[in-house]
Parts: structure tokens; sequence; C-alpha cells
């Protein structure tokens, strides 16, 4: 626990001054959490993270993620469309299945793939959040603290019923239905604390928290399903007492894609 502690703290005087700095800063900072995460996906494929195949991995995520400006020097569209540049990592990663002699396989290849786009876009939407506000990207990350704080503790004093028993046998219907009204009732305050930040009225932003809320505990099911698929207890091992950036960050990475789908960011 004493380990749990310090760590959170020592990431928290990281993080958030960034985070309130903004601009390239932030932006350095979740370019490199992307490219740790994607690491760990390659760990967890029994991949070496030091690799033909790991480093095309690592520049593909990048690719989703990286300011457009950092990449003036390359000739159009690569500059200018992340999709664009991403398929080229793409096929490279699938060209190296051919010059591994199958070595490196085209199921190394898609879980790589799925990595970085799941990965890649997840942050690439944290860096557009912190664009549009500050007060927006927090919104998004209080979402997901109340959340899994009041599943923990609301589950921990009621919980009976397992929600996921053969994915994430610790998590009840209890904890996730007291976390998400725990996430609307005082995300709902924060809302109505800062509502020229939001295009949408309380209403509509409260039936988008909880929809929020319930996709982010999505993200961490996610999460803990490939674990148990892999054969793993956490997704890395860069935060001692949190386990890796994926462990962290898994229901962030669902939670900011909706939030992009909703016309938020």
């Amino acid at each position: 626990m004493k380990q749990r502690v310090t760590t959170a703290i020592i990431a928290l005087l990281i993080f958030i001054p960034l985070l309130i700095i903004g601009g390239t800063p932030f932006n350095i900072l979740v370019v490199a959490m992307g490219i740790v995460a994607m690491t760990e996906f390659v760990s967890m494929k029994k991949l070496f993270v030091v690799s033909p195949a790991a480093f095309i991995s690592y520049f593909a995520i990048a690719s989703l993620l990286v300011p457009r400006n950092w990449l003036n020097f390359l000739p159009a569209p690569a500059n200018e469309s992340y999709i664009d540049l991403f398929f080229v990592f793409l096929l490279c990663l699938l060209a190296f299945t051919v010059m591994s002699k199958n070595m490196f396989s085209f199921d190394d290849a898609g879980a790589l793939i799925l990595g970085a786009v799941y990965a890649g876009f997840g942050f690439h939407f944290m860096i557009q959040a912190r664009t549009e506000s500050l007060w927006m990207l927090l919104y998004a990350l209080l979402i997901v603290w109340i959340t899994d704080s009041g599943a923990y503790l609301i589950g921990r004093k009621i919980g009976k019923h397992k929600l996921a028993p053969k994915i994430s046998p610790n998590k009840t219907w209890e904890g996730s239905i007291g976390g998400t009204l725990a996430a609307v009732i005082i995300v709902g305050i924060y809302v109505y604390m800062q509502q020229s930040v939001f295009k949408y009225n309380m209403p509509i932003m409260l039936v988008l928290t909880l929809i929020f809320s319930i996709g982010g505990q999505f993200g961490d099911l996610i999460e803990s399903a490939f674990k148990r698929h892999y054969g793993v207890k956490d997704s890395g091992k860069i935060l001692p007492g949190h386990g890796g950036i994926l462990d962290r960050f898994d229901s962030l990475l669902f939670v900011l894609p909706l939030m992009h789908f909703a016309g938020l960011i």
C-alpha cells in the first residue's frame, strides 16, 4: 500500500502540472505514454520490445498522436492525415511478416495494429480534449476517477452480485451502479458550475455523463479481458503498485472517444 500511495503521489506531481500547462509539454507526455502503452501490448503478446516489428508499432501509435505541425518535414499527405501515415506503418508491419519468414505472424501484426488503434486514438483524443480546454479534459478525468472510486467503495461495502466474474471477479453490480450514480451526481455539479464549457444543456450532459461512466467501466473490463487472455496480472510495471499505463488509463481510453462521438471534442 505504501508503494502504491508513493507512486500515485509522484505520478500526480508529474501529470497535474503538465495537464495545467497544456501545449507542447503535455503533448510530449501523452505521446510518451502512448508509446509506453504500445510496449505493454508488445510485451503481453510475448514479442521483443526491442525488435523491428515493435519499433514499427511505436512509430504507428506515434503517428496517431503527434501534432501535425511536428511533421511538416514530411511530404503531403503524410503530414496532413493521421490515417495516411498510420497506414504506411500498417503496411510495414504486414511486410515484416514476409521479411521475418512468418516468425512474426499475421496474428502478431493484427494484435499490434489493433493495440495501436485502441490506445492511439484514446490518447489522441486526450490531446484533443486538452486542446479544447483544461475543463473538458478535467470533465473526462472526473468521470473516470469518481466512477472508479465510487464503484470500489460501494462495492466493498454492499457488493454481493458479481458483474463479470470470469473477467474481473472483484467487481459487483452494486459497485458499478453506485459508481455511476456517484459520477452523475458529482460530475453533474461540476458541469453546472462550468456550463459555458459545454455545448449541451444540463439534462443532456447528465445523460452523456451516465453513458460515459458506463463506457469507462467497459474500458476497464475490456483491459481485464485481454490481460486474462494473455495470462498477465498487470499490463506493465512502469507504475509500481499500479501496473502499467494501460492499467491506469483503460477507462479514459474508452471515455475520450465516446466524448468525441458525442461532439464534445
